[in-house]
């Protein structure tokens, strides 16, 4: 069996951003399927990896991020997955978890060969984050209903692009073979 990992994209937020507004619903709405599946992570020894913007703060680090957004008007939605002390963390400066990341690194050293995507904007970080790990040959599962987006339609797009062009496994998140 494949070793896996789930990937937690860009939940540490403050919602501080133009496209906030468009994102905040689809957030609520995925938000316990996020919880869901790093919980079942949690509970079946599956790495769990936070991926997230720095937003442009280069001296952050996790504790300093999860401070941030703790304590600003969407706290709710930053509660339910905070890290625990086993959880990896990963900054990122753009689109993709990989550029100019070290989790190509992370998930080598771990013998991870599989990711299960999950976090927002489906049709951003997600589908360059899903590119990346194919190209590097890593096998990438999408839990669609754990990924919040900002336009629906393209969102729609990019899990059919994941799946037909990146042989990404679309997947709902209570899947029984997801963990």
């Amino acid at each position: 069996m494949a070793a896996k990992a789930l990937i937690v994209i860009d939940m540490l937020n403050a919602y501080e951003h133009e496209d906030a507004e468009r994102l905040l619903p689809s957030v609520r709405q995925v938000l316990p399927h996020i919880t869901e599946l790093i919980e079942r992570a949690r509970k079946n020894e599956v790495e769990v990896i936070y991926v997230n913007d720095n937003f442009g703060l280069w001296r952050s680090h996790h504790d300093e991020l999860l401070d941030t957004v703790l304590s600003g008007p969407h706290a709710d939605l930053v509660e339910p997955v905070r890290p625990d002390g086993k959880s990896l963390f990963v900054v990122k400066a753009r689109h993709s978890a990989f550029f100019e990341t070290p989790l190509e690194y992370l998930l080598r050293q771990h013998g991870i060969d599989t990711i299960v995507l999950c976090g927002q904007v489906t049709e951003q970080c997600v589908l360059y984050s899903a590119l990346d790990a194919h190209i590097r040959h890593i096998q990438v599962i999408v839990a669609e209903d754990a990924c919040a987006h900002i336009h629906q339609d393209l969102a729609d797009a990019a899990l059919r692009m994941m799946e037909r062009n990146m042989q990404a496994r679309i997947v709902r998140s209570a899947d029984a073979d997801v963990f």
